[in-house]
């Protein structure tokens, strides 16, 4: 095994960073600009008591503003069939058309199909660096069996069920 210092060799880290599985969500807020939506899978749990998640957007994404402060929105997690949405909102922040969706009370877009999804309020927005920690409190969640969709090493993976 290689060791490096991060700051000297950013490919090095990034591709240390690669060996992790994680898997692929997207994330969707409503806009003056219609619906929006982007990939992401920098996801994790926070809390159970009281529900909360985070997610991590790139400052330099050029969605980022829609996400920034969004009071409300929702985190989709992909099924392992569902690598065209992933694909559809890593070009296109509203590739809506060709899914079957609905707006919540709070006019929060809801990709049906997911394996789980979690509505969620902003609860905190912490500095991450060249990313922001979105922290949200869970009002409610969904989901069914089946295999995640994943990303590691820079390629979709799957699991064997």
């Amino acid at each position: 095994m290689d060791t490096f210092a991060p700051d000297t060799d950013p490919r090095a880290f990034r591709d240390a960073l690669g060996a992790y599985a994680t898997g692929v969500t997207i994330v969707t807020v409503p806009s003056g600009d219609g619906p929006i939506g982007i990939t992401a899978n920098s996801f994790a749990s926070v809390s159970l008591d009281p529900p909360l998640v985070l997610w991590s957007p790139a400052k330099s994404s050029n969605r980022f503003k829609y996400f920034s402060g969004a009071p409300h929105f929702a985190i989709h997690v992909l099924d392992g069939h569902q690598q065209t949405v992933c694909d559809g909102f890593t070009r296109d922040r509203a590739a809506f058309d060709a899914l079957d969706w609905q707006a919540d009370e709070n006019g929060v877009p809801l990709i049906e199909g997911c394996l789980a999804r979690f509505e969620c309020s902003l609860e905190a927005e912490h500095d991450g660096g060249d990313h922001t920690i979105i922290i949200g409190r869970v009002t409610r969640a969904s989901a069914r069996s089946g295999l995640p969709l994943l990303f590691q090493a820079g390629r979709f993976v799957s699991l064997k069920g």
